[in-house]
C-alpha cells in the first residue's frame, strides 16, 4: 500500500465574464451534482471548497473568469475513472461550451504524503511550476505521468 497520495489542481477561463454570467448557467447548475460525485467515488480523499460548498469564489489568479479546483485522489487511476467514466465525462465533452482554450497547462499533479492537505497557495505554485518546466516527478500532466515514490528503506515499508 502506496504511503503517498495524488494532488491535483485544474484551472480553465471562462467564455463568461464571472460565474455568474448566463453562459455559465448550465455548468453551475450542475456543479454540486459533479462535486457529489467526485466526494462518493472511490478514492476520493478531500476537495478544496469554501463555505459555498464549492472553490469558484476563489480567486489566486486574481481574474474573474479564471475557475479553480484543487482535490486529493488515492491514485492516478482512481481520478481517471471520475475523469473519464462517469457523468464529469459528459461536462469534459462540452467543456467549449463554457470554456476559452487555455494555451498552457491547465491540470498538474503531485505526489503527497498521505494525510496532507496541499494549500491552495502550494497547489498553484504547482501549477506554475509545470508551465515554467514541464513535467518531472516533481510536478505532472496527464500526458506524461509519474509513479508514487517508492520507499526509501526497509524501515519505510509497510
Amino acid at each position: 500500500m502506496s504511503k503517498y497520495h495524488l494532488a491535483e489542481i485544474n484551472i480553465a477561463k471562462m467564455k463568461g465574464v464571472d460565474i455568474n454570467d448566463p453562459i455559465m448557467k448550465e455548468f453551475v447548475d450542475n456543479l454540486d451534482a459533479i462535486n457529489t460525485l467526485a466526494e462518493e467515488s472511490e478514492g476520493f480523499v478531500w476537495r478544496l471548497k469554501d463555505e459555498t460548498d464549492n472553490a469558484t469564489n476563489l480567486n489566486p489568479y486574481n481574474d474573474e473568469q479564471i475557475i479553480i479546483n484543487v482535490s486529493v485522489w488515492e491514485s492516478i487511476e482512481t481520478l481517471e475513472h471520475y475523469m473519464y467514466k462517469t457523468f464529469h465525462s459528459d461536462f469534459l465533452r462540452r467543456r467549449k461550451e463554457w470554456f476559452q482554450k487555455f494555451g498552457k497547462a491547465h491540470t498538474a499533479m503531485w505526489w503527497i504524503p498521505k494525510g496532507h492537505i496541499p494549500s491552495l497557495e502550494e497547489a498553484v505554485g504547482k501549477l506554475d511550476y509545470l508551465q515554467q518546466n514541464g513535467a518531472s516527478e516533481l510536478v505532472f500532466d496527464f500526458r506524461t505521468k509519474f509513479p508514487a515514490p517508492r520507499a526509501k528503506n526497509t524501515s519505510e515499508i509497510e
